[in-house]
């Protein structure tokens, strides 16, 4: 079975997901899954009635692979959205699909699909330029965050204390960046610094873990240093959050999930191509056989070959 990765970056780097695409890489080996890397810039895409050769890899036409994992560490642009948009049309299922990484993408569209399908989640509005705090202090208290729509790693997330700091930010984001889009985010003050991260593979919750700021931060982004520790689930949190990565039509999901001070939760945001690293220094689990193998599975369901075979559990013993 062959797998390809598009990721942005150098695999053999310490830069974001890196360590991600080399835990595939190692998954693949144990699975019988050749697991190959591009860049998303090493595709050419030609629009023709000839599918099969309507894409090309280095300049030259490749065997297309069984299925695709977007790994994407920053923001997804066109160019790579049209990739893998091109590739699905010729028959490559994504792992997640093109639709579904466009739509998660926009935070506040994300916001949107939850809350229609009833799904608890912090208050948003949309923000605009020139903006009228008058409107937004009515609607909300502060502290409140402002997010930028687009952003990985707590990236463009920052925390208004106050009306007055608000309209400090709002005025610089105007002078330096008018055409920046952003949202208002109910602040959940007893989550402060710390939230859930759950991990849904093709409908099952498999890892939870609990990040904590370890500098007085209100984000809890294990890449920014924060302490993560294995979360027992209870019901309501693995259902939680494979409702919303269901909702989202996401097949792999990192849930961020806020607790809500009333014994409840709320959705954050979801994540289409989450980093694992920390979820695996603290949890039993090894992500990437964990996907290798759903996916594995799926496939083969699909061509109605036999699927007798059991990756999870060995996926559980291969964490190094």
């Amino acid at each position: 079975m062959e797998c390809w990765i598009l990721y942005d970056g150098e695999a053999e780097s310490s830069g974001p997901g890196a360590y991600e695409v080399r835990r595939f890489i190692e998954a693949g080996k144990r699975q019988n899954i050749n697991v190959t890397v591009f860049r998303p810039e090493q595709f050419e895409l030609v629009v023709t009635q000839d599918d099969r050769d309507s894409i090309l890899v280095n300049g030259q036409v490749a065997q297309l692979p069984d299925f695709i994992l977007p790994r994407i560490s920053g923001h997804v642009n066109y160019f790579t959205l049209a990739v893998i948009r091109h590739l699905e049309r010729l028959g490559v299922q994504a792992f997640n699909g093109s639709e579904t990484i466009d739509a998660v993408k926009d935070k506040l569209h994300t916001q949107q699909i939850l809350a229609e399908n009833n799904i608890p989640v912090p208050a948003t509005m949309l923000a605009k330029f020139p903006c009228d705090t008058e409107i937004v202090e009515r609607i909300f208290d502060f502290p409140l965050v402002v997010k930028t729509l687009v952003g990985t790693h707590g990236n463009g997330v920052f925390l208004c204390e106050t009306k007055e700091k608000l309209e400090d930010i709002m005025e610089l984001l105007k002078e330096t960046k008018p055409d920046i889009q952003m949202i208002f985010q109910e602040f959940i003050s007893y989550s402060h610094g710390r939230d859930l991260r759950v991990f849904v593979i093709d409908g099952e919750a498999v890892a939870a873990m609990q990040r904590t700021a370890q500098d007085g931060s209100f984000k809890a982004n294990a890449s920014r240093g924060a302490k993560v520790e294995q979360y027992p689930m209870n019901d309501e949190i693995r259902q939680l959050a494979i409702d919303s990565a269901r909702t989202l039509n996401l097949d792999i999901a990192g849930v961020d999930i806020l607790f809500d001070g009333q014994g409840g939760y709320k959705i954050c945001e979801a994540n289409v191509a989450p980093d694992f690293r920390a979820l695996e220094s603290c949890c039993n689990v090894s992500i990437a056989d964990e996907i290798l193998s759903s996916i594995a599975r799926r496939l083969k369901k699909q061509k109605g070959e036999d699927t007798v075979f059991s990756f999870p559990a060995l996926a559980r013993q291969q964490v190094s």
